[in-house]
């Protein structure tokens, strides 16, 4: 399964009065895995950012007056995100503004979900957390992801927070790497029978220490609380 997580910044709240995108940033997961791979441009609006939005982002005018329109790198980023399924917070806020930019182009670009599915992580978390505040910062609070070097919001920045957000509230690490994934049996690997003599010599058994132990339960009670009580594991203890 590849995901893009994706955030933009803009040059104001409302892409009806004229407002449009200044940065972009993508993250690619494959299986649940960060790949390494992403995308992340800043681009010229062709008009002034409000003095809001830059309260929020810190991007000026005079930062983007050399960076490139968005129909220059359209057809990369459009490349870059087919197929796949965008996870972003408070989706219908970046979806409007990029089938804003779109439509700009007037070249029969369509909208953003003619080539990739829309996962809102803050419609999720609403739904998983109802009542309480669901905003990036206090998600990272929650799920304990470590947000210290945002000051200030950045596209790729917080792309690359959401990622992580987004894995731990919906359980966390998908797979063991054991070589077999539910649902493609394909990819099973299938070793030979080994046969030991029945005179070997016993095996060496190498027991956990303390700090080890502790270790291990923190990081089960932290499955526990991102999984909703549903750690198998932390289960078999009791």
């Amino acid at each position: 399964m590849r995901q893009i997580v994706l955030d933009t910044e803009t040059t104001g709240l409302d892409p009806a009065q004229g407002h449009r995108v200044i940065e972009l940033g993508c993250v690619e997961l494959m299986n649940r895995k960060h790949t390494g791979r992403h995308l992340h441009v800043y681009l010229n609006p062709e008009r002034e950012v409000e003095a809001g939005a830059l309260a929020v982002h810190g991007i000026s005018n005079e930062f983007l007056a050399d960076k490139p329109l968005f129909s220059a790198v359209v057809e990369t980023f459009l490349e870059f995100v087919k197929d796949a399924e965008l996870i972003i917070h408070n989706a219908p806020f970046d979806i409007g503004f990029l089938n804003y930019e779109l439509a700009l182009l007037n070249k029969g670009h369509g909208l953003m979900t003619d080539y990739c599915s829309v996962l809102d992580t803050l419609a999720m978390a609403r739904k998983k957390h109802p009542g309480q505040k669901n905003n990036l910062d206090a998600l990272c609070k929650r799920y304990e992801v470590d947000n210290s070097q945002r000051e200030l919001h950045g596209a790729l920045k917080d792309a690359e927070i959401l990622a992580d957000v987004y894995l731990m509230m919906t359980g966390g690490q998908s797979t063991l790497g054991l070589g077999y994934e539910a649902g493609n049996e394909s990819s099973a690997v299938v070793a030979p029978a080994i046969k030991l003599h029945a005179d070997r010599p016993p095996l060496r058994v190498i027991h956990a220490e303390a700090a080890e132990l502790e270790a291990h339960q923190q990081r089960l009670q932290q499955i526990q609380k991102a999984s909703g009580e549903k750690c198998l594991w932390l289960k078999t203890l009791h």
